[in-house]
């Protein structure tokens, strides 16, 4: 797939101007060296706030620049692509304070290639990290607890350590054996112990194996309560559930932009950019742990409550961001046979991950791996959606930059992990954006007259609504996210716009002037706001097949788990992620995301795998139950079975080459139309190659 997002705002006069790659929007041009990067961000459309109108002064277009090989973009960022840190970069940071390693917009110039992130602080339009907790019943019975103890008092004639009589005092009254304390709360003890005249609560961790840990203690009796985090560390968002471990309320939900897309958008780019950049895989690591531990103080700070008081950690991710998350490099995920590190499920001090912002002594607990391209979010989508129990059989797809799929019933449970790309996400399309106010997330084409009218994120009204002009005036409409570029492409197939094949018409052969001649190819004008100093946001022949290619790797690796189980449909389809719970099943249909299934069988999970992270944290009974569970999961791998390209080659049309969809034929009528042919408007669609 492309990696460009948009077409450069600044043509280069030669080809030695510095290119200039924004993430995570991913938009790119050239530039004259030295222009400041906030002038590059602003004539590109880059979302990167100022106030200050480049003074230095309100440091609200802080940016992070990358070093190093970047094989997804193409480039080397060499370490003077930007220009010196200046002086007023260094009083801004000596007064006010600069995370290390960011840079003022208004300050830094560019000097070579470079390869821009845009944190979530910087950003005008912030990010809608779409992973609200789901509603669910969970049975209680979390790894820590608070329990209230006497404790005899040292005694010269019987001598004891404080510590050896807390032990045995908690063996006596709460039958809790072998108790282990690390140095910083021995170093507590005595202290608490006197003040609360030998009697005391102490917050102790027990895990599914019975290992008794002292996680903190306080003089007297103290009621709590205790938290945890359920965080699920996705390839482009970090989600978190910030949970009350006495009942298993969700106190707060957070999340934020998962700040290594800078390093590349998929996973295999991260992987490259470890192998081609000595200690890229540390400052990875280093990145994503600094963002964890804001994100916990945010979520802390959002729901009222001590940091101190959050004890434990649960964490479920793909293979990569398992390792990258753990300090382990990389590379050899990036090659058959994929080997992990380790698949086996952990259990750490939180200081092992540099979980700074919470408790000191809290746990963490990693659900297990199912192989190497299916990670625990996959495990924690099947604690969460228990395939294994289903009586029918059942396809769960948790769709993301890299999607994991499930088929199966309480017989057989397969999986597999599919290549999808940040396609879905909204990454790779000319306009496309992330989720955030303005982004146009629901879209309709009349068939007769081809005008669309769509729906943004942060107004409910739709655009022909007399009042969506003045209620969309503070977002305005920024472009497109990844809901919208899915419901846009199926509505253009249901509206005659664009063939099976994915080739938009022109102006005379759809009988729209929308569709206009982009070179050899068209694009179908979804909204001009030019006029009012807004974008014109189109779709492209470019925008189809980047749609295509990941719609094809979605339905592949569905097809090739129901070839493994010999079964020629699904009885229900469950599609789970943040992601997946904002699309429309039809139009995943009519795209050809999914296999045929009745629509109405068709439902959203919400983020399972933060569901099932949840339900880690707050069952340890849940912990051993998924263990034995990924040891019976069947792992079909899908970048060594000759028949998943088989089955994407003819997952390329739209819905599909040769799949009949019956389900989906008695809902909607699909034109037939074929643009394949010379026509007019510039098209010349006859002899245009198609490029993979």
């Amino acid at each position: 797939m492309s990696d460009i997002l948009t077409e450069p705002a600044t043509e280069p006069t030669s080809g030695h101007l510095p290119l200039v790659i924004f993430t995570p929007s991913g938009k790119r041009g050239h530039f004259a060296p030295g222009t400041p990067v906030l002038t590059a961000a602003r004539q590109l459309g880059v979302d990167l706030d100022s106030v200050c109108g480049g003074r230095g002064i309100c440091s609200k277009c802080q940016i992070t620049p990358g070093y190093g090989d970047f094989a997804k973009h193409g480039v080397h960022v060499a370490p003077d692509a930007l220009s010196e840190w200046n002086a007023v970069e260094d009083r801004y940071k000596r007064i006010r304070g600069l995370i290390d390693g960011r840079r003022l917009g208004c300050q830094a110039k560019i000097q070579g290639d470079v390869v821009i992130d845009v944190p979530p602080e910087s950003q005008v339009h912030k990010q809608v990290i779409r992973k609200s907790a789901t509603v669910r019943d969970i049975t209680m019975d979390p790894a820590t607890h608070l329990y209230y103890v006497e404790v005899d008092e040292p005694d010269m004639h019987e001598p004891s350590g404080d510590f050896q009589r807390l032990r045995q005092a908690l063996a006596q009254q709460w039958q809790i054996e072998g108790l282990q304390a690390d140095l910083p709360l021995l170093r507590r003890l005595q202290g608490v112990l006197r003040k609360g005249e030998w009697k005391v609560t102490v917050a102790v961790h027990r895990d599914h194996h019975g290992q008794a840990r002292l996680i903190d203690l306080w003089p007297g009796y103290f009621e709590g309560p205790l938290y945890g985090l359920a965080i699920d560390l996705g390839s482009t968002t970090i989600a978190a559930h910030l949970c009350d471990l006495s009942d298993g309320t969700v106190l707060a939900s957070s999340g934020l932009m998962n700040p290594q897309i800078r390093f590349g958008e998929d996973l295999m780019s991260r992987v490259s950019y470890a192998m081609m950049n000595p200690g890229g895989d540390v400052e990875m690591t280093q990145a994503v742990r600094q963002s964890i531990n804001s994100l916990a103080a945010s979520i802390a700070t959002e729901a009222g409550i001590d940091p101190l008081r959050i004890v434990e950690t649960v964490f479920v991710m793909n293979p990569v961001m398992h390792h990258l998350l753990l300090g382990i490099d990389p590379v050899e995920l990036g090659q058959a046979p994929f080997a992990l590190a380790t698949s086996e499920s952990l259990s750490l001090a939180g200081r092992d991950l540099d979980l700074t912002a919470i408790n000191p002594q809290s746990r963490v607990y990693v659900l297990p791996c199912i192989a190497g391209h299916v990670g625990a979010d996959c495990a924690a989508v099947a604690l969460s959606e228990e395939p294994d129990k289903s009586e029918d059989l059942v396809l769960i797809v948790d769709v993301g930059t890299n999607a994991e799929i499930l088929l199966g019933n309480k017989d057989r449970v397969l999986a597999c992990s599919s290549p999808t790309g940040p396609a879905f996400e909204g990454a790779q399309i000319s306009s496309g954006q992330r989720a955030a106010p303005g982004a146009i997330e629901r879209v309709e084409i009349d068939p007769v007259t081809k005008e669309p009218r769509f729906r943004v994120i942060g107004c409910d009204l739709w655009s022909d609504d007399p009042a969506f002009a003045e209620a969309t005036k503070q977002t305005g409409i920024t472009g497109i996210c990844g809901s919208g570029i899915i419901e846009v492409v199926a509505e253009m197939r249901l509206a005659g716009l664009v063939d099976a094949g994915g080739l938009i018409g022109s102006a005379e052969q759809t009988g729209t002037s929308r569709c206009v001649p982009t070179g050899r190819t068209n694009a179908y004008v979804l909204y001009d706001g030019r006029d009012q100093g807004g974008p014109r946001i189109s779709v492209t022949q470019g925008d189809i097949r980047a749609i295509q290619l990941a719609k094809s790797a979605l339905y592949a690796g569905a097809q090739l788990l129901m070839d493994e189980l010999g079964a020629e449909h699904v009885d229900r389809i469950v599609l789970a992620g943040a992601f997946g719970a904002h699309i429309s099943p039809r139009h995943a249909m009519v795209l050809g995301m999914i296999p045929d299934c009745p629509l109405e069988k068709v439902t959203s999970a919400g983020n399972a795998a933060g569901t099932g992270a949840r339900i880690a944290l707050c069952n340890i009974g849940a912990r051993a139950a998924i263990e034995a569970e990924v040891g019976r999961i069947h792992k079909v791998e899908t970048a060594i079975e000759p028949r998943f390209q088989e089955h994407f080659v003819a997952a390329n049309a739209i819905p599909h080459a040769t799949a009949p969809f019956p389900n989906l034929s008695t809902l909607v009528t699909l034109p037939e139309v074929s643009f394949n042919t010379s026509g007019s408007g510039g098209t010349d669609g006859g002899r245009r190659r198609r490029r993979g």
